[in-house]
């Protein structure tokens, strides 16, 4: 065991604590739930203010709600290393979505910090204000402001409450006009690295605390309208209906079987409305929803065109109506090859054994890819759970992740030295 694992020994437990005291910060007294922009929202930045400060470490609240810590490089015009995640949650949300890797950076610095050890690169550490896009109808806002993305009309988008995010950007202490001006320079920028929870079951099934990110996956999400003829339940001859809902139920199959027969594809009908649903009438609509999955687009692509064709087809044979309406399309986010082997090397002197796998899940790499090279560490999640309120670690991988950050910093600054 090394002198700084040693030292280190409570650096789980110390995050586990931090995380504990961020799950207070609730618009609800039985669960967690946290929007962008919310008292909440003020109180947990804050928090994380302060716990940057502690460290020595520079913090601040930017224009759009992001906790942001830095620390200078040893080198004068350096470029940046930019650590973290989100400190928003969903509704009922679990307590480590988006909170561990903010706190897991948090800690790696303060440790190195604490061994007056100095980076040839500067690290900024942010707590994202907005990642999960509850509150409003957009997501990634504080990241996307970072990358240089932002979209200024998402300014006049509305809460439940007609509340713009324009109005509550400014009641938090923001300020929309200064936006743009946090756009960071590609040039000046070293990398984006982030610490995650799976939000999957493959470390746990593997038996490894963690694993290395391949990339984010794309989605494409397409609704499915299926048209076919109401009748009288017992008066309609089987051979002679038009009936929506079965035919629908065979497109739903055909979804998963093009999934099972690609590696590289996860797929899912999230939600299926029947019309008119009437326990004696043949179902006349359908409409359903598809989510598809990949970390390839070409493969995500072609499994949509493909899906698409079998859909039609089956759609021809029953004798019902199809349209095939895409809704939502983002690219995947890849992360950088050199990212990934700097996290590998920091596993294996972990002594673990090195396992990569792709991001199901939006993260905030999704726009910081835009601005630079991104890599992410996957921790093992119990039971692969994930935006539930039975979400969990353990004290000993959250350790593991701290030991896993600190060692890839050393690695990367051995790089830039040389």
């Amino acid at each position: 065991m090394s002198e700084l694992n040693e030292r280190n020994d409570t650096a789980g437990r110390r995050v586990m604590a931090r995380i504990d005291a961020l799950a207070d910060f609730s618009s609800e007294p039985v669960a967690l739930t946290r929007l962008y922009l919310t008292p909440e929202h003020k109180a947990a930045a804050s928090a994380v203010a302060a716990w940057m400060t502690e460290a020595g470490i520079l913090a601040s609240v930017d224009a759009v709600g992001n906790v942001v810590g830095r620390v200078q490089a040893t080198r004068p015009g350096a470029k940046t290393l930019i650590l973290g995640s989100h400190i928003d949650t969903i509704r009922n949300a679990g307590r480590y979505d988006g909170n561990l890797g903010v706190v897991v950076a948090i800690e790696a610095m303060s440790a190195l910090m604490r061994r007056g050890e100095k980076l040839p690169f500067a690290v900024e550490i942010i707590a994202f204000g907005d990642e999960e896009g509850v509150r409003f109808p957009q997501t990634l806002t504080g990241s996307r402001a970072v990358a240089g993305i932002f979209d200024p009309s998402a300014l006049d988008g509305r809460d439940q409450a007609g509340v713009t995010m324009r109005d509550a950007l400014r009641r938090f202490g923001g300020d929309p006009a200064r936006i743009a001006a946090l756009a960071r320079r590609p040039a000046e920028m070293f990398g984006y690295l982030e610490v995650h929870i799976e939000q999957g079951p493959v470390l746990e099934h593997e038996g490894l605390p963690v694993g290395v990110v391949t990339a984010i996956a794309g989605a494409s999400r397409v609704q499915v309208d299926v048209t076919g003829v109401a009748g009288h339940a017992g008066t309609v001859p089987m051979n002679l209906r038009r009936d929506a809902l079965v035919a629908a139920a065979e497109m739903v199959g055909m979804v998963e079987a093009l999934a099972l027969d690609d590696p590289e594809i996860v797929a899912t009908v999230g939600r299926v409305e029947v019309k008119p649903g009437a326990v004696n009438v043949i179902p006349s609509a359908v409409s359903f929803t598809i989510d598809l999955r990949s970390p390839s687009d070409a493969a995500r692509l072609a499994a949509l065109a493909r899906l698409q064709s079998a859909l039609e087809a089956c759609a021809a044979r029953r004798d019902v109506g199809l349209t095939f309406t895409p809704f939502y399309e983002a690219a995947a986010a890849p992360c950088a090859p050199e990212l990934q082997a700097t996290l590998a090397r920091a596993v294996e002197r972990q002594g673990l054994r090195v396992l990569h796998l792709p991001s199901g899940a939006g993260h905030d790499g999704l726009a910081m890819v835009k601005l630079c090279p991104i890599g992410m560490l996957f921790v093992r999640c119990a039971g692969g759970i994930s935006h539930n309120p039975a979400e969990s670690i353990t004290a000993a991988d959250a350790d593991v992740a701290v030991e896993v950050l600190i060692d890839a910093l050393r690695d990367l600054a051995t790089g830039v030295a040389a």
